[in-house]
């Protein structure tokens, strides 16, 4: 029997844990989280802030008691203070202030990212709120709805979660302004072609926005009043942190192996430098098949599947990574974009020559009444071919085309052997020349 102590119990802990409690009978394995609360969809917050769902119930999909349903020991709201990696001593302590000493044969550190928040002056005043547990949007919506006066609300970072909680309190009927040192929103998976098309929608929508500015503090007696950039002042009632995450690697920065951001250094089967030590989730580095290396792409997808390797691993199952394309999607305002691997900017900046295709045209064929029009783009490697990224826009769901490219990115499949895939034609679904075959047709040669 083998002693399993997992640190961390969200998405990839508990798909690692249900890994080895459904396939790999007999071992111990004891569970220590400092949250309340396991599995939270943070994807579905917004939808949460914005009334777009009924309640939070279904952005949970699994709880503590189902872990201890299958045999898992878990102590939840108790941090982890430190772990001996040489004596193999886990040391936590409860809410309560109970201390445990925990042995163990193997760990797994899934102790996820924490949100940036950087230092700025009035930093602690109320209603400058941060967003990544339940708990924090909860106390978000419990705050619009308690104070009335909350009018006009400010959201710092252009990433994801900041465009989706855009859309939340634009539908929560606020004056809302989003704020960002960048020239753009969604830069990290998107060119300028598709961000351009966010931007538009969110102006069309009466988003106020502030690019190419850095907060640098607050105004307010208790409640912030007023947001201080290096160009302006820009009042507003609420403020929320959205400008990125970082891995959370306290209890193992000292003992192991890093990569250049401070995620824990892991091999295709989640070992970390230490070969008792596993690390899966946001806390760890996954192999980006895009530039072919070691990377940092937090995404909860990745994250389950990270739990799996390592769960199967621990298990006695040699399992292996295939590595990731760092696939997405985002949906704010009727508009949908949806990428994998690399934007054409991200594949210059990782030192790769690359050349993209273009092309737009309507989903159906053009006698269908009810049709929509897609945009996409896809990325190649200029003397290889090889396909290392694609964007996809359009008002209607095209996302199911991106897996697609995200199995292309994986096995190394080139721009000119899409020109030729058998794809069917049907009216009722596509083109008889479609939008992605006609963009591979339509590829440059150099």
């Amino acid at each position: 029997m083998t002693k399993i102590v997992v640190v961390g119990a969200n998405h990839a802990g508990t798909a690692c844990i249900n890994t080895i409690l459904d396939n790999h009978q007999g071992n111990e394995v004891v569970v220590f989280d400092k949250n309340s609360n396991i599995s939270f969809l943070g994807c579905g917050m917004a939808l949460w802030i914005g009334d777009q769902i009924d309640g939070s119930d279904g952005l949970f999909y699994s709880s503590p008691e189902a872990l201890m349903g299958k045999g898992a020991r878990v102590h939840m709201e108790t941090g982890v203070d430190s772990i001996d990696f040489d004596k193999k001593i886990v040391y936590a302590t409860s809410i309560d202030g109970t201390k445990y000493e925990e042995s163990y044969d193997k760990v797994v550190l899934a102790t996820g990212s924490l949100p940036i928040i950087p230092d700025v002056e009035n930093g602690h005043l109320e209603n400058i709120q941060k967003v990544k547990l339940f708990q924090h949007a909860k106390e978000v919506i419990e705050k619009l709805k308690a104070d009335k006066d909350i009018k006009n609300v400010a959201v710092v970072g252009a990433g994801y979660i900041g465009v989706e909680l855009v859309e939340a309190f634009q539908l929560n009927g606020k004056n809302v302004t989003l704020i960002d040192v960048q020239d753009t929103c969604l830069p990290t998976y998107y060119d300028q072609k598709f961000t351009d098309m966010m931007k538009e929608k969110m102006v069309e929508k009466g988003i106020t926005l502030k690019f190419n500015q850095c907060v640098k503090g607050f105004e307010g007696d208790t409640k912030v009043t007023a947001i201080k950039t290096d160009k302006e002042v820009i009042p507003t009632d609420m403020v929320v942190w959205a400008v990125g995450f970082r891995p959370n690697n306290l209890v193992g920065k000292d003992h192991l192996e890093l990569f250049k951001n401070g995620a824990y250094l892991v091999d295709l089967c989640q070992k970390t430098s230490n070969p008792d030590v596993y690390a899966i989730g946001d806390c760890a580095t996954v192999k980006d098949n895009s530039i072919e290396a070691i990377n940092y792409i937090a995404l909860a997808t990745n994250a389950v599947r990270s739990g799996i390797v390592a769960g199967h691993n621990i298990g006695g199952t040699p399992l292996e990574s295939l590595g990731v394309q760092g696939s997405n999607a985002i949906s704010v305002f009727g508009l949908n974009l949806i990428s994998t691997g690399l934007t054409v900017a991200k594949a210059q900046a990782a030192g790769l020559d690359v050349l993209y295709t273009d092309y737009t045209d309507l989903q159906r064929a053009g006698f269908i009444r009810e049709n929509y029009p897609v945009d996409i783009r896809i990325v190649f490697e200029k003397e290889s071919r090889r396909i290392v990224g694609a964007q996809l826009a359009s008002s209607q769901d095209v996302s199911m085309a991106i897996h697609m490219f995200s199995l292309a990115i994986q096995e190394g499949v080139t721009i000119d052997k899409l020109k030729l895939l058998d794809i069917f034609f049907l009216p009722h679904f596509n083109q008889p020349y479609n939008y992605i075959t006609m963009a591979a047709i339509t590829a440059p040669n150099d």
